[in-house]
């Protein structure tokens, strides 16, 4: 996914980032990183151990599943 970066300088843009909790804004990043897709989906495909993934994903990316 490579994002439409043209207008990164706008500020309204970027307007609806007041209202986003840091989990929010933690999402937003994270989502836009290609390190993070990759674990993802190379993790993602083990279906037989879903706990991998999420055991990865916890030490890596710092994310903490509820439930």
């Amino acid at each position: 996914m490579v994002p439409d970066a043209s207008g990164w300088r706008s500020s309204a843009l970027y307007l609806h980032i007041d209202g986003l909790a840091a989990s929010d804004i933690a999402w937003e990043w994270l989502r836009r990183n290609e390190a993070y897709d990759h674990d993802f989906d190379a993790h993602s495909r083990n279906k037989k151990d879903p706990q991998s993934l999420t055991d990865r994903i916890r030490q890596r990316w710092g994310l903490r599943f509820p439930a």
